[in-house]
């Protein structure tokens, strides 16, 4: 592999964080690489939006985006090879395969479907690429509508368990290789929660609940923190995460006012150490947001997914037992109530976490692609 492009797209940031920890690692083994944005190789226009109305659409009209998925999956079943989604990827395919050409990239690597879809047809319909490797890393803990329209050389999966369920839907099983879901390194640096905390200078005799909201702030962040305050047990603090979310973070601080049990965080790149400092996390079901706590290893809550993939997140992490869900503001309270009072139950959860987690994940791509670069 001498030199690597990495495509991604900016329908919510899980994408591009899986990215950027793959670009890490090619950077960290002196790879030469190099990351885009795919949708911009039709026009940065089209690129903002359709970025722009599905992020919208996961606010706003969440109802319409699950039908939209449900139906994607039922079109993925029908069309097979070339579904409308696929079509739709088509015409920047040449003009993105010519670029990989002209600056001499050997590897694409592909964590979201458009793009794998756009260099299918590009193999399909253009000469010379029979030197050029192509590969899809999976973002989330279920197959991906329309992946069944990609011919690719390799497939990375988060767990060995989904392996079945890409076979199923044609993808070769000599293509798969279970890798897990790609996190920066800082979230597997070792850090105890007694250096998180002073780090951050946090109170250290008390329990710290953290909610994050995600990259687009899905989910009613002030119904769950007005129920949270109403019973929170004694030296109990929580702390939101309210990223680029002003509307949110005016509410919380205007309804909480005065109450320092509450602190709402403005954007901060301190992630990795907030979830070592943390006894309990509510997240939203994304599958980069879900991977970086069980890599850290912190007892997780799962707040209301927006409909489609984050539905087969919460699945999948129940069943393993890495989190749970609660339905509605009320249910999660008294979940978080239960685990902070049973310390046990954290125990198994992180003991769960650490069994299914894949903390490893951008070095372990990276190794399988120089291993089959060699076979």
């Amino acid at each position: 592999m001498k030199k690597a492009l990495i495509l991604s797209c900016n329908t919510g940031q899980g994408h591009n964080t899986a990215a950027r920890a793959i670009l890490a690692e090619l950077e960290a083994r002196g790879i030469d690489c190099e990351m885009r944005d795919a949708l911009s190789f039709a026009s940065q226009f089209i690129s903002d939006a359709v970025c722009g109305i599905y992020n919208k659409a996961t606010i706003h009209i969440p109802g319409v985006l699950g039908a939209g998925i449900s139906t994607a999956k039922l079109t993925d079943k029908v069309f097979k090879k070339n579904s409308p989604c696929y079509v739709a990827n088509l015409p920047y395919a040449a003009k993105l395969f010519r670029y990989i050409k002209e600056n001499g990239f050997d590897t694409v690597i592909m964590p979201h479907v458009f793009p794998s879809e756009a260099l299918t047809w590009a193999e399909r319909r253009l000469p010379d690429v029979d030197d050029l490797r192509t590969c899809f890393v999976a973002t989330d803990y279920c197959y991906p509508p329309f992946l069944s329209d990609t011919e690719l050389d390799l497939y990375f999966i988060p767990h060995e368990d989904l392996r079945e369920s890409f076979i199923e839907a044609g993808v070769p099983p000599e293509k798969i290789v279970v890798a897990g879901i790609p996190v920066a390194a800082d979230f597997r640096a070792p850090l105890t929660k007694e250096e998180a905390r002073a780090q951050l200078g946090l109170p250290t005799d008390e329990k710290l609940l953290l909610v994050m909201t995600g990259s687009m702030g899905y989910g009613n962040t002030e119904a769950l923190v007005a129920q949270l305050m109403e019973k929170l047990p004694p030296k109990t603090r929580v702390y939101v995460m309210g990223g680029n979310n002003e509307k949110m973070k005016k509410a919380l601080r205007t309804a909480h006012a005065g109450d320092e049990r509450l602190t709402v965080l403005d954007f901060t790149t301190e992630v990795s150490r907030y979830l070592a400092a943390s006894d309990l996390l509510f997240s939203k079901p994304g599958g980069l947001s879900s991977t970086e706590a069980i890599v850290r290893g912190i007892p997780l809550l799962h707040t209301r997914p927006i409909p489609g993939w984050e539905q087969e997140n919460i699945k999948f992490f129940r069943a393993h037992g890495m989190a749970d869900y609660g339905e509605d503001e009320e249910s999660l309270v008294t979940k978080a109530l239960f685990l902070l009072a049973n310390p046990h139950r954290c125990e198994e959860m992180v003991e769960a976490q650490r069994q299914h987690a894949k903390p490893f994940a951008a070095r372990d791509i990276v190794d399988a692609l120089l291993a089959s670069e060699r076979t």
